[in-house]
């Protein structure tokens, strides 16, 4: 079942496991393999929460990752979708 696009396996399938996205999994796998692990947390946590953005900021965020039928959404659906992008 090993991916080539996917670095350390098993932290991809925990990361799924824990309901993350197969992208979302993916990236966090592999800057994982590329580094250490602390190393990846350790840069993490720089942004504010997405409960403190503005929707106008939450919109362009969503329009730069690519998601679909964001002008529709709410500032909490916003909220929602990137969390589990």
């Amino acid at each position: 079942m090993p991916t080539p696009r996917i670095k350390d396996e098993e932290a991809y399938r925990a990361l799924r496991r824990e309901g993350n996205s197969e992208e979302k999994s993916a990236r966090i796998a592999n800057a994982g393999a590329a580094s250490s692990r602390q190393a990846v947390a350790s840069r993490g946590g720089r942004s504010r929460p997405y409960d403190d953005w503005t929707k106008k900021d939450l919109l362009q965020r969503a329009r730069e990752i690519g998601i679909k039928g964001r002008s529709s959404m709410s500032k909490a659906q916003l909220i929602t979708v990137l969390r589990g992008h």
